[in-house]
């Protein structure tokens, strides 16, 4: 005689204590709710799992403020002077050029790789317009990202016009102690030395003529008049 749901779906063995199988009929509704429960609990804890990770996704405070302009009054910077400020964890050198160094920067084409700023990855098109030489908005002032070009140590600044160990015929600029490259008080980089670009110049603006936000180019300014 054949046990009634052998071969039959809708049945299941169940176990009785003498070992002999019993069968009984499986409970199609139940299977069913504990399915959707299953299933729903699982997208529950999908959905709380995913909160930490969406989170991390936002930038934290701390970091907005990090990358948020910088306002920089320059009324105290006298000329052979500089200011230094952080934006986006970077030094920015803000510096007054003297007379005598805005002159003798361009005697000094000939020695540099890149004279004229022609690798447009290294500054806003608006510093070039009217001193392209001088890579800067205004012709005394030069605003400069304070970081090598080669391997990103921090130049010194060599201002004065006078010899020096690294080269007996300096006009001054910045002179980077690591590999020894060496620019001039515009960021240009000399030719011969490992840096292989100009010091990048930040994108900046004048709110007035003694301040300057570093981080917004002059059409943001624009905008918001």
């Amino acid at each position: 005689m054949t046990n009634p749901g052998v071969n039959d779906p809708q049945h299941a063995p169940v176990g009785d204590p003498v070992g002999k199988p019993v069968y009984e009929p499986v409970n199609k509704g139940r299977r069913r709710f504990l399915t959707a429960t299953t299933a729903v609990i699982g997208a529950v804890g999908a959905g709380v799992a995913a909160v930490p990770f969406i989170k991390s996704w936002n930038p934290s405070e701390r970091a907005k403020q990090a990358g948020a302009p910088v306002t920089v009054d320059i009324t105290p910077l006298e000329a052979g002077q500089r200011l230094v400020r952080e934006w986006r964890g970077q030094p920015i050198w803000i510096v007054r050029r003297s007379e005598a160094i805005l002159e003798a920067l361009p005697t000094l084409d000939d020695h540099l790789r890149d004279p004229m700023s022609e690798n447009p990855d290294q500054q806003p098109e608006y510093v070039l317009e009217e001193f392209r030489e001088l890579r800067s908005i205004k012709r005394e002032v030069s605003v400069l990202v304070g970081l090598c070009t080669h391997l990103g140590c921090s130049p010194e600044m060599k201002a004065e016009i006078r010899p020096e160990p690294f080269d007996t015929a300096w006009k001054g600029g910045y002179f980077c102690p690591c590999h020894k490259s060496k620019f001039d008080m515009a960021g240009r980089v000399y030719d011969g030395v490992p840096a292989p670009t100009n010091l990048l110049v930040p994108p900046h603006f004048y709110a007035d003529d003694n301040t300057i936000v570093i981080g917004l180019d002059p059409s943001s300014n624009q905008g918001a008049a």
